[in-house]
């Protein structure tokens, strides 16, 4: 049995504001380790549950927060960014059983700590097939493809409450209760690391590969803080703008949706002026 761990930040043990994910800050060398006992305690759980392989994808910012050196030695870690898949990266190699979405976090224009849907800001909502979407929906939606069930899923109590909208059967950890976008009632690393390794075992019984899943056509459209946003993205083919801040586009596939959706983002963020955005 081989597991995937999709780690992000925003979602982690103790995370509340922006310069505890902001690569460089004395706040996010300190939150590197609560997140990294996430991931572990995830690690450990899932071999407790008879995983042979733990495999983690860093899947927040640069992809370069982890440490490394305090995970368990069984498990790999891919690191750095600009992968075909992103945050889901190895699921297509068809030797995945099961994925975690760990340190996971509402989406843009949601409630939820630090929620947001890839870029921090500019982006003020992501609607899949006219359902307003997550992270955790997006990238739920492509592991479907690949016959890739989402086995466990942690973050706040929305990002809990959100999952259950796409992996209804995964076991779910709140490391922390949402107060507002930068304020949380936060568990301690040793209470949820505990809460972590024991849904981990849990899930690995789930992580059962299935047919994949073909539900496609899939429409894709994103509304941004800025109405030139909107406008810099239609430089991708199949973009097109269909309000004063809004793009949308459709693929036949999730594989190609996901995809698309990354080189909007990376546009639409090299755009922003400063303050401006």
């Amino acid at each position: 049995m081989k597991i995937l761990i999709s780690a992000d930040m925003e979602g982690a043990t103790g995370v509340t504001w922006p310069a505890d994910v902001l690569p460089g800050t004395p706040q996010w060398e300190r939150c590197r380790s609560m997140f990294t006992s996430d991931v572990n305690a995830a690690v450990l759980g899932f071999f407790d549950g008879g995983a042979d392989e733990v495999v983690v994808n860093e899947a927040h910012w640069t992809m370069r927060n982890l440490l490394l050196e305090r995970l368990d030695e069984r498990t790999e870690m891919l690191t750095g960014r600009h992968k075909p898949l992103s945050m889901v990266e190895g699921v297509q190699h068809g030797d995945v059983d099961g994925i975690a979405f760990v340190g996971y976090h509402a989406g843009a224009g949601m409630e939820g700590v630090l929620a947001h849907t890839y870029l921090a800001n500019q982006i003020t909502g992501v609607w899949l097939n006219d359902v307003r979407a997550s992270e955790g929906l997006l990238n739920a939606r492509v592991v479907a493809e690949y016959g890739v069930p989402v086995v466990l899923v942690t973050g706040d109590d929305v990002a809990c409450e959100d999952a259950l909208g796409y992996a209804p059967g995964a076991p779910k950890v709140a490391v922390k209760d949402h107060v507002s976008r930068y304020a949380a009632v936060c568990r301690t690393p040793s209470r949820t690391a505990s809460d972590i390794r024991a849904a981990a075992r849990t899930g690995a019984a789930l992580a059962v590969r299935h047919e994949p899943v073909d539900a496609g056509p899939f429409t894709v459209a994103v509304e941004f803080d800025a109405e030139h946003l909107a406008a810099a993205c239609t430089v991708v083919p199949g973009v097109a703008r269909v309000a004063e801040r809004r793009i949308s586009y459709t693929h036949t596939t999730m594989y190609e949706a996901i995809r698309t959706f990354k080189a909007v983002t990376t546009i639409a963020s090299a755009a922003v002026e400063e303050q401006y955005g």
